[in-house]
């Protein structure tokens, strides 16, 4: 039997892609990079990076979002914390000609957090900004300071389009809208969280009726609030379900 020779093999490389939301200003937003280095240098994208010889998928995703934002992964089981993000795997995308370095298999991850400041580039990031996702989405993507529109590197457009599906469907059913809120919140504060995500202006009683009337979602912290301005309103922490009961249905628009 011949010895194995790694030699014999073509070059083969796995990174991890985030899809990175927030609501900024009532806006669904996802985090962009503009690339510093070869291939696609100059153009924007999402941050991400090769996967160390020695961690996990989702160690390199914990890391990636900790050395591009600042947050950490959040434990679902454990207490909210204020630099805590929602993190899940995504999807993998293998198409041979996704990256002209070498073969490259990227295992994507969604993260979700609350309102979040402006980011600052790390690793071969040039920069990095907030961008809404329709603007990022559109076909040509953006430029920025008068710079020409180019689409997003890679296959990255793909891999925001089905994270933001994946949170708009996923806040249907689950209590994951949450994720995009301080640990206490208002009810007005998370309706705006559907807005943005969904895109749509829902009915402020009937969400109020309808997210306070579905067992587990939200507990009331007993305090209240001025913040958004007029009347005091109910502060609320996410409750212990984790699948909503009836599902909060997106509107057909």
């Amino acid at each position: 039997m011949s010895p194995y020779d790694p030699s014999a093999f073509p070059p083969f490389a796995v990174t991890v892609d985030l899809v990175v939301l927030t609501v900024r200003r009532h806006a669904l937003c996802a985090l962009a990079v503009r690339r510093g280095e070869q291939p696609f240098q100059g153009r924007w994208a999402l941050p991400g990076g090769f996967v160390r010889p020695d961690e996990d998928l989702s160690a390199a995703a914990a890391r990636e979002l900790v050395e591009e934002t600042g947050l950490c992964a959040h434990d679902p089981d454990a207490p909210a914390q204020a630099n805590g993000a929602h993190l899940e795997q995504l999807a993998t995308y293998g198409d041979p000609k996704r990256d002209p370095r070498m073969r490259v298999v990227s295992v994507a991850h969604l993260a979700l957090a609350p309102d979040l400041p402006s980011p600052r580039a790390g690793g071969d990031a040039h920069s990095a900004r907030w961008a809404p996702v329709e603007t990022l989405l559109n076909q040509a993507a953006f430029g920025r300071d008068g710079e020409p529109a180019a689409p997003l590197a890679f296959d990255h457009a793909q891999i925001l389009a089905d994270g933001v599906e994946r949170a708009r469907s996923k806040i249907e059913y689950s209590s994951l809208a949450t994720a995009f809120c301080p640990p206490e919140f208002t009810v007005g504060e998370l309706r705006r969280v559907y807005e943005a995500v969904w895109g749509v202006v829902l009915d402020p009683r009937n969400f109020h009726r309808k997210v306070t009337g579905t067992p587990g979602f939200l507990v009331p912290t007993g305090g209240t609030t001025t913040r958004q301005g007029g009347r005091p309103a109910q502060l609320f922490r996410a409750g212990g379900a984790t699948l909503l009961n009836p599902p909060m249905l997106r509107p057909e628009v």
